[in-house]
């Protein structure tokens, strides 16, 4: 008999009603095959869950694992190794099932190469990392928990400085990786200049800037005290007011009211008066030019016995960099402290704090973050603006 007469003869066996074939026999069959079936399934799902097969694709082994091998998760004084799958994939069967569907989409980036070289991965480094990361906080580093636990530390064992910032975490019962990120893996690096603060504001720029409107900078933006950009004046900071008053090809002409300190060569231009809170940079030159700057008379802040000038000044800028409306800066700023200064206590209100007092307190907790130079200063100008001196609850 033929093969293809066997298959059809079995077919003809599977789809004829069982005459003689007992229930018993039939749910025996059935519950054996669930258990081959089963067997099977279950032995596949645990193969890929090997850091043997996470890494048997380049784009694994040329990049993060090489990572890891120099962390303390590779090796460390106890001898405990964490493997990909420890740290990626959760224990508990529910959760590990939805881990797996979501890892169907690296199968497509791998059929279609979406990080097939090294140059590509360091492109999508940060959008990979923070998607992970967004995963990890969802869950409340489930896999972090995998190994690590609040209730097993031993407090009396670590520093003073751990037990500082764990105790209140694990109160609070914070998610590991809302302070730990780039233990394992190198963290996003970024071209100077470039930050996911300003592709996220670039969408909001103020499409046309137009004579005596009110404006803001959403990055820092370079000055010059001509149309045709020969000589530079400064850079203006984050939340920068300008008042423009004409347009001239790509470039407008501003007026800015700030002040000043009446010390050294008063290049630091700050939003008001005895505030900390810098708006501008100016270049040495233009600085001291009283053609461009012109100071008002001297005012002495009582706090630190120093004299404050009012200053106005007329000077150039290129349309691109800025928003009309300084909500449209507070709004993703107050959404990135939130997200960013909420990991190991509650973050303070904006308000809780002085403009002249939040530069320092800022600074102390900022390396705890993930931050990069940009977001750091919108959000201490977003503090520093939402401050005591500018709340009307104090």
């Amino acid at each position: 008999m033929s093969i293809k007469s066997l298959i059809l003869s079995f077919w003809d066996t599977l789809r004829t009603p069982p005459a003689t074939i007992s229930l018993g026999v039939i749910s025996i069959g059935g519950f054996i095959t669930g258990i081959i079936f089963w067997g099977g399934f279950n032995t596949a799902l645990e193969v890929t869950n090997t850091e043997k097969f996470c890494i048997s694709c380049h784009e694994m082994a040329d990049n993060v694992y090489l990572e890891l091998q120099e962390t303390v998760h590779w090796s460390n004084r106890t001898g405990v190794r964490a493997t990909c799958p420890d740290c990626h994939v959760p224990h508990e069967w529910d959760n590990k099932i939805a881990r797996k569907m979501q890892a169907s989409k690296e199968v497509w980036g791998k059929v279609f190469g979406t990080i097939n070289t090294r140059e590509k991965f360091l492109e999508k480094r940060e959008e990979l990392a923070r998607h992970e990361w967004a995963r990890l906080e969802a869950n409340n580093s489930l896999e972090c928990r995998n190994c690590h636990d609040y209730d097993s530390m031993d407090w009396d064992a670590m520093s003073d400085e751990a037990v500082f910032y764990m105790q209140p975490a694990a109160e609070r019962n914070v998610g590991c990786i809302e302070c730990h990120k780039g233990i394992a893996h190198h963290l996003p690096e970024r071209e100077p200049g470039t930050s996911h603060i300003i592709a996220q504001l670039d969408g909001r720029a103020a499409s046309s800037l137009k004579g005596g409107e009110d404006y803001f900078a959403y990055k820092p933006v370079k000055i010059y005290e001509n149309s045709d950009m020969s000589t530079p004046a400064g850079t203006l900071n984050l939340a920068a007011k300008i008042e423009v008053t004409q347009a001239s090809g790509d470039m407008v002409e501003f007026t800015m009211t700030a002040w000043r300190k009446n010390k050294g060569y008063g290049r630091v231009l700050y939003d008001d008066f005895g505030m900390n809170t810098r708006v501008a940079v100016l270049e040495r030159e233009t600085a001291q030019d009283e053609e461009i700057v012109t100071a008002g008379t001297p005012q002495m802040d009582d706090n630190t016995g120093l004299d404050w000038s009012e200053v106005k000044l007329s000077l150039w800028a290129p349309k691109s960099g800025f928003v009309a409306d300084p909500s449209q800066l507070w709004e993703v700023a107050e959404a990135s402290y939130a997200e960013s200064c909420s990991g190991c206590h509650a973050q303070p209100d904006p308000d809780h704090f002085s403009t002249n007092a939040w530069p320092a307190l800022f600074s102390g907790m900022v390396g705890f973050t993930n931050m990069d130079p940009i977001e750091q200063e919108l959000v201490l100008t977003y503090l520093q603006n939402h401050s005591s001196d500018h709340s009307d609850a104090h």
